[in-house]
This record gives structure tokens, sequence and C-alpha cells, in this order.
């Protein structure tokens, strides 16, 4: 099997609470892009230590290859799952976030740029 056969992308249940939602923001203390990911905005994710978001990772697609730009470790927590990553996008085609669910595993989204 392969890892990327685990990876859910929102048709399955439960997509409403684990796709990660990306957009493209300003940051206004440095002036540049950000990129801000959050993991249940349409229905909150319950955050509990019994059920939780561990991590988020965002890669960004440069020349047709994954470039990491970020990682956040998140787990167990009772915060909402939101984080932001002040971002340099010239020459990324496309940004990719990857989150991990305690009980309901990988779930991936990206946004075209």
């Amino acid at each position: 099997m392969r890892l990327g056969e685990l990876i859910k992308t929102g048709t399955q249940e439960g997509k409403e609470k684990h796709v990660p939602v990306i957009e493209r923001v300003s940051c206004e203390e440095c002036g540049k892009d950000a990129v801000k990911i959050t993991v249940g905005k349409e229905v909150p994710h319950p955050n509990t230590i019994e059920h939780h978001i561990k991590w988020i990772m965002l890669f960004g697609v440069k020349d047709g290859r994954a470039v990491h730009i970020a990682t956040f470790d998140l787990g167990p927590t009772y915060g909402a799952p939101t984080v932001t990553a002040d971002v340099e996008l010239d020459g990324i085609s496309e940004l990719i976030a990857v989150e991990y669910c305690n009980l309901h595993g990988l779930w991936e989204s990206s946004l075209k740029l």
C-alpha cells in the first residue's frame, strides 16, 4: 500500500470537520503574502484530548515538484486548528495542505494560485 492511498480528500464522511481550507491572506505585520489553513472551517473539529488534529503540513508546487513550506504541531489541544505561515509565493503554482486527525487519519486539499 502507498501512503497516498490513505489520504482522504473530501469525498468521505466527515469532510466538513477534516479537509484543510487554504486561504491566501495578507500579513499586515510583515507586508508579505501569508497562507492561512483552517481545519473545521465549515463544522468545528472537536479538539479534545481524545479527538484532535495532531499536525498540519504545508507544501508548495514549484517547477512541477513539491517543496516543503511549513509544519505545525498542534495536538492534543483545545484550541482551533488554524495556522498561518508567511510565505514567499514566487514560482509557487499550487499550495497543498495535509493534516492528521488522531481518529480519522490523513486529509488533504489544494489551492491553485
